[in-house]
């Protein structure tokens, strides 16, 4: 059964401070975001009606756009409750939720200073990115690189940063695979095509420095979390051949949540108490059941 495109589902929109209908909400064919990737976004999940990190996801995009050259005209609390306003809107309780901001169309060429700074607030329904999480998925290694820091804003959660995730993704998933194991310009493991990696041994979590890719929200809240447990977790840089010496491995994101892998090009892992731990009190925390 063929989907139904975002551009003709029935529902609303936020845009440039109005809640409109989805199908009213475009962009000119000239937008500079278009040709020139100068947007940023967040992606967030709701669940229970309460956006997860709303206030934090809603600081970042306005980071992100000041790492791209560019001010949001709505302040992060005017997003954060454009949120809450757009889920009352569409009725869902727990939703996907992905919020926006881009250079428009007054001028089409690599600069763009005085082009008008538009956003939006989008939800809809999603579930789970990953089926059946504590089997664990499969990743390949992924044909492209994280890019130096000194060659792109990584800190920004831009979308023209996510080409050669898309690019990784569509290789593992035309192999067979669920994702891609991206490393970075060194040849250090880095993340996923677009969630953050935990691998643990010995009972302890290491993790990848974020030092060329994005720190994620979600990768924090998890690290907080394990400490919780008095589990030790320890960031530091990874190299590939270390792989086949850890015991667990699990990704996080907002889509991702907390999703274990069993495979990655070849080297098998079993998902254990670890990962099961980290899914349980990751999805405990965002419904509410436990405060950190």
């Amino acid at each position: 059964m063929a989907l139904v495109p975002f551009h003709d589902r029935e529902g609303w929109v936020w845009m440039d401070g109005e809640i409109i209908p989805q199908r009213e909400a475009k962009v000119h064919l000239m937008t500079h975001a278009l040709h020139y990737g100068s947007c940023v976004f967040e992606g967030e999940r709701a669940y229970d009606g309460v956006v997860f990190r709303s206030a934090e996801h809603a600081q970042r995009l306005h980071q992100s756009a000041r790492l791209l050259g560019f001010q949001i005209p709505f302040t992060a609390e005017e997003i954060t409750a454009a949120k809450t306003a757009v889920l009352s809107k569409m009725g869902l309780e727990t939703a996907y939720v992905r919020c926006l901001a881009w250079r428009g169309s007054e001028a089409l060429g690599v600069s763009a200073k005085a082009n008008t700074i538009h956003a939006a607030v989008c939800v809809w329904e999603w579930g789970s990115y990953f089926e059946n999480k504590m089997t664990g998925i499969r990743m390949m290694v992924a044909p492209w690189r994280r890019p130096a820091p000194d060659t792109a804003p990584c800190e920004a959660k831009a979308a023209g940063l996510y080409m050669i995730c898309t690019l990784s993704k569509h290789a593992a998933e035309d192999a067979g695979f669920q994702d891609a194991l991206m490393m970075d310009w060194r040849g250090q493991i880095a993340e996923a095509t677009g969630a953050n990696i935990f691998l643990i041994r010995d009972g302890a979590i290491h993790t990848p420095t974020p030092d060329c890719f994005l720190n994620g929200i979600t990768r924090q809240t998890v690290i907080k979390l394990a400490r919780r447990r008095n589990l030790e977790v320890i960031e530091r840089p990874i190299f590939p051949g270390e792989l086949a010496s850890f015991d667990e491995v699990f990704l996080t994101g907002s889509a991702a949540e907390v999703t274990p892998v069993n495979e990655i090009a070849g080297i098998k892992f079993k998902p254990g108490a670890v990962c099961e731990t980290m899914l349980n009190d990751y999805a405990n925390l965002v419904r509410g059941k436990l405060v950190l």
